[in-house]
């Protein structure tokens, strides 16, 4: 890997982990191999981050910033004026995250030490409770958690929608949380909860109901990598894709799987 003007040592052992972590999945990339990419010794990759654990948790560090930066600009407006912001900002932030956080979904689960861990849980409390507004009932708080799960989880399994068209998806299927049942008969296009009408996604798009019967590139490699890794069954991998077992089974390694 080359470096780029006014690229440091940090940075690039940065992006060629980020790269193999990709390719062959955080359980199977070690210093070394890293080192190797960079032609660095593991003793220098060492002298930045003293285990593997250090260099996820700083791969996670800008996503968590500015996830931070917009809430602490949320809490600063009115109840529907400051949910409108979080949404809108929440899915901008995920897309502009978008290719680390495809490739490293599966790996959040190991940052489960120190301050990174409790700045996760922290974010997500925070996000909440906006979302719900002041005086929240059980109804409200619980579409909250929704929402904002809305607002993540397809950034993953969707790397290959262009930005744009999942972005109006996204805040479409949040308008349709809170609306309740009425909002299916009006258009895709109306945006978030208070927001002004958000361009909806072509009809092209759409699909039918029902479970995709193929998986794109990124999710093939994600359920190559969590069935490799050992930590989840085919039957898991195919309910956290929202695919059939026999559509998984169709994209594992003949050897994976006999």
């Amino acid at each position: 890997m080359t470096g780029e003007p006014g690229d440091d040592t940090r940075s690039r052992i940065l992006r060629a982990a980020l790269d193999l972590f990709a390719g062959h999945g955080y359980q199977r990339t070690s210093l070394r191999q890293i080192g190797e990419r960079l032609r660095l010794t593991k003793a220098a990759i060492l002298y930045h981050f003293p285990t593997k654990e250090h260099l996820l948790t700083a791969l996670v560090e800008p996503l968590l910033a500015d996830l931070e930066k917009l809430l602490d600009a949320a809490e600063t407006l009115p109840p529907e004026r400051a949910r409108r912001t979080l949404v809108e900002g929440w899915v901008d932030t995920m897309l502009a995250h978008r290719r680390p956080l495809g490739m490293l979904y599966h790996d959040l689960a190991l940052v489960t030490r120190g301050d990174t861990y409790h700045r996760l849980m922290w974010v997500a409390m925070r996000a909440n409770e906006i979302a719900a507004g002041p005086d929240a009932g059980l109804r409200e708080r619980v579409r909250a958690v929704q929402a904002i799960a809305m607002c993540s989880d397809p950034i993953v399994f969707f790397l290959d929608v262009p930005d744009e068209v999942l972005r109006a998806h996204m805040l479409d299927g949040v308008r349709r949380l809170w609306a309740g049942p009425d909002a299916a008969a009006e258009p895709a296009g109306e945006g978030a909860p208070g927001a002004e009408p958000t361009p909806g996604p072509p009809a092209t798009a759409r699909r039918r109901p029902g479970r995709p019967r193929a998986m794109s590139p990124e999710q093939v490699g994600l359920a190559r990598r969590l069935h490799a890794a050992g930590t989840h069954s085919v039957d898991e991998i195919a309910a956290r894709l929202g695919v059939s077992r026999a559509t998984v089974y169709r994209h594992l390694d003949r050897d994976a799987v006999e």
